[in-house]
């Protein structure tokens, strides 16, 4: 079988029942890397938060870090700031996927899709146990980052390896990854709020890392000329081979034989390091529109929610703070799966409400004419709409408009789009959040 000839589409041979099957355990296969591949990044955040401020606590009194709400309650400012901007933590987060992100695309192929999922599963499983068993602080960063390499590398290694299967698998991945930030951030509060310690609820949670593992292994159903211990390269070349003596008619003229192969060697051979600069100037019209999205959403999330404190309402500013993070991911949820139900073309529309709802919620925070979190919930709700439609959108009409031989390069190189954006809002967070809590 030829390499394009696998490319989102399901295994020959197999009837019309079996087909249906395979398509429906590669969606859920997908469902379920989506879902543990983001899963610790989520828990991550929120662990790591809890245990730093254990550490802290030892070389502090009685009246430091631990009680955030005590902590924030003692500043003068009117919006009733942390310390330290979220955006730092963010910062530190996306930073390594980032470098994977922009580097990775360019070599990655030459590492097989089996040992790139099993550097992931280490990575997850050396990022749970490091922040679990932490004594330091720098330890737990370290932690952190493990999470921030096998959510990176994850991400553009799935969607890469999306382009072998069926294109439904998209709608898989999409539903997973936004699942991820609901449950992840729901079952660490269940388990910390029911008395569990955070080392104890970072041990439970490793048996994320091996449901990734076993979804790969062993739910998906590969193609029969999927490379999955083989440099991808090989494939390429063994092909190239095999289809020029396949395809070569029994009687041509020497001229014609000679343009056909000329023509195959052209069709099957590995991208060149020009051919992806090519890919990715014609991939600018994904990815910065996707970039955007995610640097207003973030420049949001970071720079100006735990600004939008209301002191008058029943919940606590910490509460108020949580309900906006909660309700977002929701969003991120139902949009992310609304793939199986439609599909927008128009991603600069998501861009530019996104920038909208940032201008908004800016003048919101300096004027704050808002009357109650209520409002603040529903746009939030409706951020994480935005954001998560952007992104499964994406990636779909990359998926649906770029040539067979090009697809897998670019479903990987376009996964930057998100990760820039993030980086750069959470470096604008800074000034915006200096400025505001400086009034």
């Amino acid at each position: 079988m030829d390499q394009a000839d696998s490319v989102n589409s399901d295994p020959v041979g197999t009837t019309d029942g079996e087909g249906r099957v395979q398509r429906w355990r590669n969606c859920i296969g997908f469902w379920l890397l989506g879902l543990c591949n983001n899963f610790g990044y989520v828990v991550m955040l929120s662990a790591a938060h809890d245990i730093l401020k254990k550490q802290e606590s030892q070389n502090t009194t009685a009246h430091s870090l631990i009680n955030v709400e005590t902590s924030n309650n003692s500043n003068s400012s009117r919006y009733d700031c942390n310390p330290v901007s979220t955006a730092a933590v963010l910062l530190a987060d996306i930073l390594p996927t980032l470098i994977i992100k922009l580097a990775a695309p360019f070599y990655i192929h030459k590492m097989p899709y089996g040992f790139r999922v099993l550097v992931c599963f280490i990575t997850a499983v050396v990022s749970f146990l490091m922040v679990s068993f932490s004594s330091t602080v720098l330890m737990s960063i370290f932690g952190v980052v493990f999470a921030s390499v096998s959510a990176g590398l994850g991400e553009l290694s799935f969607l890469s390896l999306s382009v072998f299967f069926n294109r439904n698998v998209l709608n898989g991945w999409g539903s997973g990854t936004g699942a991820a930030g609901v449950a992840g951030a729901l079952l660490y509060s269940v388990f910390t709020q029911a008395g569990l310690t955070p080392r104890i609820s970072l041990m439970i949670m490793l048996v994320v890392p091996v449901i990734l593992a076993v979804s790969y292994f062993f739910l998906l159903t590969f193609p029969a000329s999927f490379p999955q211990w083989t440099d991808i390269e090989v494939i390429h070349r063994s092909s190239a081979v095999e289809n020029v003596q396949e395809r070569r008619p029994l009687i041509e003229e020497l001229a014609d034989t000679e343009h056909q192969e000329e023509q195959e060697g052209k069709l099957i051979r590995p991208l060149s390091f020009i051919d992806k600069l090519y890919i990715m100037k014609g991939l600018l019209k994904f990815i910065v529109p996707l970039g955007l999205v995610y640097f207003a959403e973030y420049y949001i999330n970071q720079g100006l929610i735990e600004l939008l404190y209301f002191p008058d309402s029943r919940l606590s500013h910490a509460e108020q703070y949580r309900w906006y993070q909660t309700l977002y991911q929701i969003g991120v949820f139902f949009s992310r799966t609304s793939l199986f139900c439609f599909k927008i073309r128009k991603i600069l529309l998501f861009c530019l409400l996104q920038c909208v709802n940032a201008a908004l919620l800016s003048v919101a925070v300096y004027y704050q004419f808002l009357p109650n979190p209520w409002v603040v919930f529903i746009i939030v709700f409706y951020e994480g709409l935005l954001g998560g439609a952007a992104y499964v959108n994406t990636f779909y009409f990359i998926s649906k408009d770029t040539a067979d031989r090009e697809r897998e390069f670019a479903m990987a190189a376009a996964s930057v789009g998100d990760s820039l954006g993030i980086a750069l809002s959470a470096a604008a967070s800074f000034p915006v959040h200096h400025y505001f809590c400086s009034l």
